[in-house]
């Protein structure tokens, strides 16, 4: 019942279109290849980099079925490193991203550039070098109120989130993103109601009456309250830290892309812009050099809140190999389908961690593989709700050698032909 360990070149879901690539690369190792495939086609980037903080951050994983108690057993696992030996080995590293995000856009494309207090400044300086002060349009705040309270200086409730265009042919569509109309902000206004039987505000200003329909639609300003910081209890947290909130993203693309365009990020971190992209129908292209990082947004999109999950093209690193795990499972053929067992897991790393059995595997799934590429059918994914792995699962009759594609804890995705039982 041991499983063979194989390598596949890409990952896919069978008849079932990507609506995006989830790359596992370092920046700028990866320029040429992103340049070769994807220069002058994206609409819209948006970057969530490391703000030079000389931290490092941190992700708490959940073990097995257990681990979604409150109160279970977590491990704690490296989710990005923010140290860098200067402030100029970061800002070098800001410059090579900038222009690689500047070259994969398209003339009509526009870029947002999320950061903080410590290299805002920096930042502005550095986006005009890259993309002209003549393409500056908004320095949004991001304004909320999560997080501690300060005694020595006013506490620090802003990111800045820098948007700028490629050229002056920019796209860009204010009325995709209405806002709800604040009643803190027209209390000082007259309450009528007109001929038609329609509410609204008005204001008296140098002899002239201004009126605002209640049932028209009002758009943000740039300045942004009314989008709350996640929460410590909020459903979409992941345990990555630094994790931004779907709607933040969701309003960026609403005003800078159409339905099928292009939206990228270069830091994709815990996957917020795919999951925001797929969400509103627009293509992604999201890397990030940790594979966690990536484990941990392909099981977001799992999860997507659509008719049907988005469909991901996954470019990842193979694991150590072959000796570092020892898999058993085992696929019973049939004229119309297959029934596919997972029976047990275990890796040098799990053992390490003293983690025994399918607790070290995350989420897994069932498939087949034709030539180097893996085309995953059904999956079987541990969430709050369902926090038990299905360890047997029943999958179409297709074209290929059945496979399986396990994603343990840490992220690392392996693939195995499973024993085939008749």
């Amino acid at each position: 019942m041991c499983a063979t360990y194989i390598r596949c070149g890409a990952e896919r879901h069978l008849g079932r279109e990507s609506m995006g690539v989830l790359m596992q690369a370092t920046l700028p190792a990866c320029r040429e290849e992103l340049l070769a495939r994807y220069a002058g086609a994206v609409q819209t980037v948006y970057l969530d980099p490391p703000f030079n903080t000389g931290k490092r951050f941190d992700m708490k994983v959940r073990i097995g079925e257990k681990g979604y108690r409150a109160g279970s057993p977590s491990i704690t696992l490296p989710a990005y490193d923010d140290r860098w030996p200067s402030r100029e080995a970061y800002l070098s590293m800001m410059r090579d991203t900038l222009t690689l995000a500047r070259d994969l856009m398209k003339k009509e494309g526009t870029i947002f550039l999320h950061i903080d207090c410590r290299m805002h400044a920096h930042m502005r300086l550095l986006m005009d070098e890259v993309f002209g002060e003549s393409n500056f349009l908004n320095e949004i705040i991001w304004s909320y109120q999560s997080g501690g309270r300060a005694r020595t200086y006013f506490p620090r409730k802003h990111d800045v989130i820098l948007f700028y265009a490629k050229s002056r042919a920019y796209y860009f569509n204010l009325r995709a993103v209405p806002i709800a109309r604040s009643e803190a902000r027209s209390n000082h206004m007259k309450r009528s109601v007109d001929e038609d039987g329609r509410a609204y505000r008005s204001i008296m200003s140098a002899g002239k009456e201004y009126r605002y329909y209640d049932d028209e639609p009002v758009y943000p300003g740039d300045v942004w309250d009314d989008v709350s910081h996640l929460q410590q209890k909020d459903p979409q947290r992941t345990g990555y830290d630094t994790q931004k909130p779907v709607r933040l993203l969701e309003r960026i693309i609403k005003c800078s892309t159409q339905e099928g365009d292009l939206v990228c990020d270069l830091f994709a971190g815990s996957g917020t812009t795919a999951v925001a992209a797929a969400n509103l129908n627009r293509r992604f292209l999201c890397v990030d050099q940790s594979p966690l990082a990536v484990a941990v947004a392909g099981k977001r999109l799992s999860q997507s809140t659509l008719s049907r999950p988005a469909g991901v093209c996954y470019d990842v690193e193979a694991p150590c190999g072959e000796d570092d795990c020892f898999v058993e499972a085992e696929v019973f053929p049939a004229i119309t389908s297959y029934t596919v067992h997972l029976m047990s897991f275990d890796s040098v790393q799990a053992r390490e961690a003293g983690i025994k059995g399918l607790d070290a595997v995350d989420h897994w799934s069932a498939g087949f593989v034709q030539g180097d590429v893996y085309r995953s059918c059904v999956a079987s994914v541990r969430t709050a709700t369902t926090p038990q792995l299905q360890t047997t699962m029943e999958m179409p009759v297709c074209a290929g050698e059945p496979c399986i594609m396990i994603v343990d804890i840490w992220g690392s995705r392996r693939f195995y032909l499973p024993k085939r039982r008749y």
